[in-house]
C-alpha cells in the first residue's frame, strides 16, 4: 500500500500500549497524559520508520541497491521529480538508452520507494512467462482501476485468473475473430458516413476561403470523440450483443459516462497521488466530486451489464439460438456467477473500447505528421476495399492482403502503445536474472520504453517507420517482427499467460476502422506546433491520450 508499506496498524497499536503503560506507571517527572503520550509515541515511531524507509533501507540495506540506477536522483525523493514532470514511460525510455544494464535496473520513486525496471528479453520472459504468477498487480491499483473496469480477467490473479481466461478464450479464438470482420466494417461504414455528414455540414456553414473547393469539404474534428463512439458500438455488438448507438447519439448515457471518467482532471491527478499515501478505504471516502463521479459511473455501468446478462439469459431460456459474443461464450461456459459476469463485462466494455480509441487517436495524429505515409496508405486501401458508400462487407482476407495497412497499424501500436507502463508487485520473495526481488517491491514493465529500445530495434528505434514491417522478399521473415531481435521487443500487448486476451480482436478492429477513415478522409493537424511531439501534452490514466484532445482538419476525399 502506498509509497512504502507503512505499518499503520502496528504503530497505532504500539502507541496505544505505550501510552497506557506510561500513564499507569509514569515517573513523577513525566507530566503527559494519555493523549500526549499517544501523540509522542506515534510521532517518534513514524519518524523512525520514515528515516528507515526513505534513507537507511534504500541507501544501505536493500538487496536492490547494487542494481544499475539512473543518475539525477535526489537524496530523499529519488527520481520522482522527473517521473512527475514527463509522460508515463518517457523517463524509462531515456534510461534504457543511457544506463548500462543486463535487463534489470532500479530507480527510486516518491519517498525513495524502490522500483525495478525490467528491460531485456530474458528478464521480461521471466516476469511475463516463467514466473508470471510471482508478480501481481498492486492491490491499490487493482482497487482504483477496478472501480471502473470491474475485477474481471484483466485484474484477476493466480488460479482465479487461470480459470477466467480459460473460460473466456473461445470468444477470442482466431476463427471467431475472423467472423467479426463484417461487424467491424459495418460500424466503420456507419461512423464514416456520420463523420462525412458532420464535416460537410460544418464546412457549408463556414465562410468561403480562397481554396473554395477544398474548404467546402473540410472541417475540424476531435478524433478521440469519434474513435470512442465507434469502438464503444463495436464492443457492444461483438462483445455483448447490443448496439449502444453511440455513433448515432453522441449524448448517449453510456458514452457520456465513459467520457466523464476517462477525462483528465486535476482532482483525478490529486487522487492518484493520494493513492500512494492513503489506504483505499480512506481514499474512496474523501468528499470530492471525482469520487462521486466514479461511484455514479460504476453503479450505472454495473446496471447496464446486469440488464445485458438478464436479457441474454431470457433468450437462452426460451430456446433462442445463442450468439458468439463474449457474453454468450461466458454464459455457456457455466464458470461465472452473475456478479462475476458483471465484472467481466465491465472489463471488456471499458478496456475494449478505450484502448482501440487511443490507438485511433494516435494513428490520425502520426499520419497527419507524415502525409506521404497517409497518401500511400490511402492508395492501397482504395485499391483493395469497397467504398464505404456501398453496403458491402469485407473479410479478414481483404485486410490481410494489404501489407502497408498492417505495417502502419503495427508501427502505430509500437510507437504509441495504448498503455505506456504496466505495474506489477512481487507477491513473494523471488528473483529476476538472479537478482533478489523482495516481496512487495514494485516491478515496472514499460512498453513506451521497450518498444523504443535501440538494442532491440536498431538505431532507428525512435523513428516512425512503417516500412520496418514490410517484407522485402518472399523469404523475409524479419518483417513479421518489425526487424526486432526478439519478440519481447514489442510489448504493446505484453506476453505469456497475462498477455492481452483481446489482441487479435483489437488489431482487426483497429485495421478496419483505420482503413475506413483514411480511405475517405485526408487529415492535417489543426495546431501546427503539435508536429513536434514534445508539444503534445499527454494525460495519464488507463491509456495515454492527448490531454486537450486531438483536433485535426478532416477533408472528405472524393473518388471512393
Amino acid at each position: 500500500m502506498g509509497v512504502f508499506p507503512y505499518p499503520w496498524r502496528g504503530i497505532l497499536a504500539f502507541s496505544v500500549v505505550a501510552s497506557y503503560t506510561l500513564v499507569s506507571y509514569q515517573p513523577h517527572w513525566w507530566k503527559l497524559h494519555f493523549t500526549g503520550n499517544f501523540i509522542c509515541a506515534w510521532l517518534l515511531q513514524t519518524l523512525a520508520y520514515t528515516v528507515w524507509q526513505v534513507i537507511l533501507w534504500p541507501k544501505f540495506f536493500s538487496p536492490l541497491r547494487s542494481l544499475p540506477q539512473p543518475p539525477g536522483d535526489s537524496w530523499w525523493n529519488g527520481h520522482f521529480k522527473k517521473i512527475l514532470a514527463e509522460p508515463s514511460g518517457i523517463p524509462m525510455r531515456e534510461w534504457i538508452d543511457v544506463v548500462p544494464n543486463d535487463g534489470v535496473m532500479r530507480y527510486l520513486g516518491m519517498g525513495n520507494s524502490e522500483r525495478v525496471l525490467v528491460t531485456g528479453p530474458k528478464a521480461l520472459s521471466e516476469v511475463l512467462v516463467t514466473k508470471n504468477y510471482h508478480f501481481e498487480k498492486p492491490p491499490a491499483l487493482r482497487f482504483n482501476i477496478g472501480r471502473v473496469l470491474g475485477v474481471g480477467v484483466l485484474l484477476a490473479e493466480g488460479d482465479e485468473h487461470k480459470i477466467q481466461r480459460k473460460n473466456l478464450m473461445p470468444a477470442f479464438a482466431f476463427r471467431h475473430v475472423k467472423d467479426l470482420y463484417p461487424v467491424f466494417w459495418r460500424k466503420t461504414r456507419e461512423v464514416v458516413r456520420a463523420m462525412s455528414k458532420d464535416i460537410l455540414a460544418d464546412a457549408a456553414s463556414q465562410p468561403i476561403s480562397p481554396d473554395a473547393e477544398k474548404s467546402q469539404k473540410t472541417a475540424v474534428i476531435e478524433v478521440g470523440n469519434w474513435a470512442s463512439r465507434v469502438t464503444l458500438d463495436i464492443i457492444g455488438i461483438a462483445g455483448l450483443g447490443r448496439d449502444f448507438g453511440a455513433i448515432k447519439d453522441p449524448k448517449s448515457e453510456l458514452n457520456e459516462t465513459y467520457r466523464k471518467v476517462f477525462m483528465p482532471s486535476k482532482q483525478a491527478q490529486i487522487l492518484n497521488f493520494l493513492g500512494q499515501l492513503l489506504p483505499e478505504w480512506v481514499l474512496t471516502k474523501l468528499p470530492v466530486k471525482r469520487n462521486d463521479d466514479i461511484n455514479a459511473a460504476s453503479q450505472y455501468i454495473r446496471s447496464v451489464c446486469r440488464d445485458l446478462i438478464q436479457e441474454k439469459k431470457r433468450k437462452l431460456a426460451v430456446g433462442k439460438e445463442t450468439d458468439h459474443d463474449i457474453l454468450s461464450v461466458a454464459l455457456e461456459s457455466g464458470g461465472f456467477s452473475d456478479e462475476d459476469l458483471v465484472d467481466q463485462l465491465m472489463t471488456f466494455l471499458a478496456a475494449g473500447h478505450e484502448t482501440t480509441a487511443s490507438s485511433m487517436t494516435w494513428a490520425i495524429y502520426i499520419l497527419s505528421r507524415y502525409p506521404l505515409v497517409q497518401e500511400r496508405l490511402r492508395q492501397e486501401i482504395r485499391e483493395h476495399l469497397p467504398s464505404v458508400d456501398l453496403d458491402t462487407d469485407i473479410t479478414s482476407l481483404d485486410i490481410d492482403r494489404m501489407p502497408y495497412l498492417n505495417a502502419v497499424c503495427n508501427e502505430v501500436l509500437r510507437y504509441y502503445a495504448p498503455v505506456p507502463v504496466t505495474i506489477r508487485e512481487a507477491a513473494q520473495d523471488t528473483d529476476i536474472l538472479g537478482h533478489k526481488i523482495p516481496k512487495g517491491v514494485r516491478v515496472i514493465l514499460a512498453p513506451w520504453a521497450t518498444n523504443f529500445d535501440k538494442s532491440l530495434w536498431g538505431p532507428d528505434a525512435h523513428e516512425f517507420n512503417p516500412d520496418r514491417w514490410m517484407p522485402t522478399s518472399i523469404d523475409d521473415k524479419r518483417a513479421a517482427s518489425g526487424g526486432a531481435s526478439s519478440n519481447y521487443a514489442f510489448m504493446t500487448f505484453l506476453h505469456g499467460p497475462r498477455s492481452c486476451i483481446g489482441q487479435a480482436f483489437a488489431k482487426a478492429e483497429f485495421a478496419c476502422i483505420l482503413a475506413g477513415w483514411v480511405g475517405r478522409f485526408e487529415f492535417e493537424l489543426k495546431n501546427k506546433e503539435e508536429a513536434d511531439e514534445k508539444k503534445v501534452l499527454i494525460k495519464g490514466g488507463i491509456t495515454a491520450r492527448p490531454s486537450k484532445g486531438m483536433y485535426v482538419h478532416a477533408t472528405v476525399v472524393d473518388g471512393w
